[in-house]
Order: structure tokens, then C-alpha cells, then sequence
């Protein structure tokens, strides 16, 4: 799903079938934002220029593929390029589905910390909405008929010093993970006395806490 920065936003279909137009750099990139994402137990930054050139190279392609049929060309070459355009649109739209999930799931945690700035423009706004809809509905349907000092939806009372009523990530859940590059030595737990060396392609299996950084630093991929 590369774009071509001299030849305009996407591949020429070629007489002869040519290669595949999705370029495989976005398409590997997509998967990788994909899968962090879907591994990852709390929210990480939204890919916006990936999800943009993602988009673009999606219309594209299905530009290409009705030209390519309307032409009348070979139907194992329209299925090739099908079979590209519909793993693009799985990714992308479970990509989106899968942060969506995780909104609706953690919104009133999301909206307290700096994770807001993870979420896209309109990941916000789904969020507000979603914060609006459950405040009222909580609002009609509990909350009117309880005491005053029990009507939070935050708090367990007016008591509580924390929003003890708002679910967070669990941060200790265990994911599977591996390094493009060997990183060395990191601490497993915050009194730095159990440590692993990640070597570049080994598998390991770790609290998401003890690689976070990594992992939002791009350093260590989710599977």
C-alpha cells in the first residue's frame, strides 16, 4: 500500500498483469499495528498516516480491480488482485474494530489519562458519545434512585479518594512477543532483580508492564 511520490497515489494497472499494486511495506506495517494492537491490553497510538495511505491504496484498488473486469481480463489476474484488496480491508477494518472495542470497554479510564492522545479525531468523538450514553442511561435507570452521596458512576461514594469504579487495563496480563533487534538486558518487575536479555527474533512470553515502553516505542512487536 506504498505510495509512489512521482507517479501520483497508486500503481498503473500493466497490459501484461504486472505485480501486485499493494505494496508490501504498508501491508506489513498494517498487520504489525494490527496485531500490537490486538495483543496489547490497553490502547496504543492510533497509525494515522498508515491508516490514511491505507485508505487511499484500499479505494485504488478497487478502482483497479472494476477496470480490470469491465475490461475484460484474465479472471485468475482480477482474483490476484481481489485476494490483495480483501487482506488490505480485513486489516484495516479490524484494526479500527479491535481500538473501537477497546474505547468502549475502557472509555471513562481512556478519557482520565494521557491515553486520550492516543485516539484518532473520531475516536473521540465516539468516546464522548459513548461517555454521554452511559452517564444518562446509568443516570435514569440507577443513579436517580440511589442516596446522594451514592450516585457516581466514578466513585463508589462521595467517600472515595479515586474513581474506584473505573475499570483499568490490566498492565500484568502476559502476551507473546519478539524483537526485530536484540535490545539486551530489561527488568521483569520494578525492584529489578529479574531480568531477560531479548535476543532479535526469539519468541518470549512476558507481563505487557515489563515491555510496554518497548512496545510503544516500536522496539518490540506483539504476536
Amino acid at each position: 500500500m506504498a505510495t509512489d511520490s512521482q507517479e501520483g497515489s497508486g500503481p498503473r494497472i500493466d497490459d501484461d498483469g504486472g505485480e501486485s499494486p499493494m505494496g508490501q511495506s504498508d501491508v506489513e506495517l498494517l498487520k504489525r499495528a494490527w496485531c500490537n494492537e490486538k495483543a496489547a491490553p490497553q490502547i496504543l497510538e492510533f497509525q494515522t498516516a498508515l491508516v490514511q495511505r491505507s485508505r487511499e491504496q484500499i479505494h485504488h484498488m478497487e478502482e483497479i480491480v472494476e477496470e480490470l473486469t469491465q475490461r475484460g481480463d484474465d479472471p485468475l489476474i482480477v482474483s490476484i488482485y481481489q485476494m490483495d484488496l480483501d487482506r488490505a480491508q480485513f486489516l484495516l477494518r479490524s484494526y479500527v474494530r479491535i481500538r473501537l472495542q477497546k474505547v468502549e470497554t475502557a472509555m471513562l479510564h481512556i478519557a482520565k489519562t494521557d491515553l486520550w492522545n492516543r485516539l484518532s479525531r473520531q475516536e473521540q468523538n465516539f468516546a464522548r458519545r459513548c461517555i454521554d450514553d452511559m452517564g444518562n442511561y446509568m443516570e435514569e435507570s440507577v443513579l436517580s434512585k440511589f442516596p446522594s452521596g451514592y450516585r457516581s458512576n466514578l466513585k463508589q461514594s462521595n467517600a472515595s479518594e479515586d474513581d474506584d469504579m473505573v475499570p483499568e487495563p490490566n498492565l500484568d496480563t502476559f502476551v507473546f512477543c519478539k524483537s526485530q533487534n536484540s535490545i539486551g538486558s530489561i527488568p521483569l518487575d520494578d525492584s529489578g532483580d529479574e531480568i531477560v536479555d531479548l535476543v532479535a527474533g526469539e519468541l518470549y512470553v512476558l507481563r505487557y508492564k515489563s515491555i510496554k515502553p518497548y512496545v510503544e516505542r516500536g522496539q518490540i512487536d506483539l504476536v
